[in-house]
Formats: C-alpha cells, structure tokens, sequence
C-alpha cells in the first residue's frame, strides 16, 4: 500500500534559516512599517507592554511609565489613532487596551528575541 504525500508549507530551508515569503511581505509592507515605527519610541513601546497585562487608566499607565500626563495624553491619542489600542468609558474612567490581536504576537516575539535575562 502506497502512503499518500503529504503537502507542507514550508517554514525552513536547508540550512534551518526562516524562509521569507517577499510577495507575502509586500502586500502588508506599509502597514507593517507604521506598526514598527510606533513601537520605535522607548515609551510607547512601555505603554504597549502595560496594556498587555490588561486595561489600564490613563492615571494607571502614568504611574507605571513615570510619564508625563500630558505626554501619556499624546502617546495614547497617537496609538489610538493608529489603531493600535482602543479606548472603553467604565464609569468615570476611560480604559485603554490593544486593539490588535496581531500587536500581541508581535509583542510577544519581541519579547522572547530580545528580553532575555
């Protein structure tokens, strides 16, 4: 009996290196890059590592970060403009959390490749 081959995609060349699929990469490119380039401020990119951890206030996320509360102020309406976090009214606070599952993934890579001790 015959056994039947099995198609995979394939996630590794020979020499275990990534393959990168550049046609895949150019359909999302620009968006990509907007993404890098909020997580490329040291703060924002601490904002987004809070609200990992769940929904925070903006009095919250101050106290976490050490930022300013006007600065905390531009950063979230800087992410919530890029669609990066969302924001929810709870009473009489506002509640920001991420808005993007991919964000998570992201994150996490991040994390797991460059927050080694």
């Amino acid at each position: 009996m015959k056994r039947a081959k099995t198609v995979s995609k394939k996630t590794e060349s020979g020499d275990g290196k990534p393959v990168i699929s550049v046609i895949k990469m150019k359909k999302t490119c620009e968006d990509v890059c907007q993404i890098l380039k909020s997580l490329s401020h040291p703060q924002r990119l601490m904002i987004l590592g809070h609200l990992l951890n769940g929904m925070r206030t903006v009095s919250q996320l101050v106290e976490l970060t050490d930022i300013s509360q006007s600065q905390m102020s531009q950063f979230l309406t800087r992410l919530k403009y890029e669609g990066l976090i969302q924001s929810e009214r709870q009473g009489k606070y506002q509640y920001y959390s991420i808005a993007d599952e991919r964000l998570v993934h992201l994150m996490t890579a991040i994390q797991n490749s460059y927050c080694r001790l």
